[in-house]
């Protein structure tokens, strides 16, 4: 009997660049801010957790180029938007996750994946979404269950166990 296949799942950051267009603009850090303000609207509120910036682009001799194109007050701004997509097996399986949740709502931009790599889950990278007010000494060891019936993910008690019962005690007033 041939072993078992192991599967290992894990987040991985996607980069996508888009193709934004943009009217009736000057400069290229005009088209920039249009660019990235357009964006963000398109992707709210859905998808308000995608970092958007423009993207650094090159020419063929290595230079740094501007991230906007301006042809007779209109421009096409190059804009880097990151996600990051959770519990994937393999690279390709989230750049097509993150392509479908943005091409979604970024009709008719072109989009292209730059690059998708794994998240670090040591902690050492602070996303912002992290509550370092806590000390966590009342929260159960990691993968122990808390008595809430999940696992501790850091998150304060709030008192919000009171609003709903427990199993047990609903299933003890319908006896």
């Amino acid at each position: 009997m041939p072993p078992a296949r192991v599967l290992v799942f894990m987040d991985r950051r996607v980069v996508v660049e888009a193709a934004v267009p943009v009217y009736d603009v000057e400069t290229t850090d005009e088209a920039v801010r249009i660019a990235i303000s357009k964006t963000g609207e398109m992707l709210n509120p859905d998808l308000n957790y995608i970092e958007i910036n423009m993207a650094h682009r090159e020419n063929e001799a290595g230079e740094r180029v501007d991230p906007a194109f301006i042809a007779a007050d209109e421009a096409l701004v190059a804009l880097e938007l990151e996600m990051v997509v959770f519990n994937v097996e393999r690279d390709e399986h989230a750049a097509r996750i993150a392509r479908k949740e943005i091409g979604q709502r970024l009709e008719n931009i072109p989009l292209k994946v730059l690059r998708v790599e794994p998240v670090e889950e040591d902690g050492g990278e602070d996303d912002g979404a992290s509550d370092d007010s806590t000390d966590g000494d009342d929260a159960p060891p990691d993968g122990e269950e808390s008595s809430d019936g999940g696992t501790s993910d850091g998150e304060s008690d709030d008192g919000e166990d009171d609003l709903l019962p427990e199993f047990e005690e609903m299933v003890g007033e319908d006896g």
